[in-house]
């Protein structure tokens, strides 16, 4: 019998972290070898301990899931990462699949389905919904996206303006959010005037009662002020 595969898990909240290890660990092939409640001590850990799978959550005090995803790939030691949120899946799924990750559930999924995830992801699938991986493949083969996909009016939030729109739903400031992303707060500006015009807003001040709104509620469709149309 070969050895179980070794699995590293990242989730702020210690409940959902032994939840996880002790559902995982019922079954054979698998084995809990580190966690981590943070960003740093996850980018810290994972390297030295070269786990078989990674199993993240987005949500972190020191920073967020998705940047860690990044900081390992550049470093050559993200192992197969299967992401578990509570965040809307057609709003983060295919932008983490491209930014590394190997497969998006939500955190309300059994357990079977998410030990069937990891041993999917270990094997070389992608694993996610069938319309996002539709999107995926188009995508990569450069083929037109399908109709129901197209954007709202006001055009969809792209991949820099949604970091900085979530950082701003956790209360940073400008300088906070450009030291965070590594950018000058000159761009942070202007990746927040791109995000204003396209979700209808005229001051910063109705913005971060936006953001604030999609602090409390992650899940939350983003559309323009007063439309219920997804962006």
């Amino acid at each position: 019998m070969s050895d179980p595969l070794k699995l590293f898990l990242v989730d702020d909240h210690p409940f959902v972290r032994l939840g996880l290890r002790t559902a995982l660990e019922r079954e054979p092939d698998f084995v809990v070898v580190g966690e981590a409640a943070t960003f740093a001590d996850a980018l810290a850990r994972i390297p030295a301990l070269r786990p078989d799978l990674l199993v993240l959550d987005l949500n972190l005090p020191d920073g967020n899931g998705w940047t860690l995803i990044e900081r390992l790939r550049e470093a050559g030691t993200l192992p197969p990462t299967l992401v578990l949120s509570v965040c809307d899946e057609e709003l983060y799924a295919l932008r983490l699949l491209r930014a590394g990750a190997r497969g998006y559930l939500m955190k309300n999924e059994p357990t079977e389905r998410i030990a069937a995830a990891l041993r999917a992801i270990h094997s070389g699938q992608l694993v996610a919904s069938s319309s996002i991986l539709a999107q995926l493949l188009r995508a990569n083969i450069g083929a037109p996206p399908l109709a129901e996909a197209a954007p709202a009016p006001g055009g969809t939030l792209g991949d820099q303006e949604l970091r900085v729109f979530d950082l701003l739903a956790e209360g940073r400031r400008n300088c906070e959010i450009a030291a965070h992303l590594q950018l000058s707060e000159k761009t942070i500006s202007t990746v927040k005037a791109r995000i204003m015009k396209k979700l209808g807003v005229r001051s910063t001040a109705q913005l971060l009662l936006l953001a604030r709104d999609r602090g409390h509620n992650p899940g939350m469709p983003l559309g323009r002020a007063g439309d219920p149309h997804r962006l």
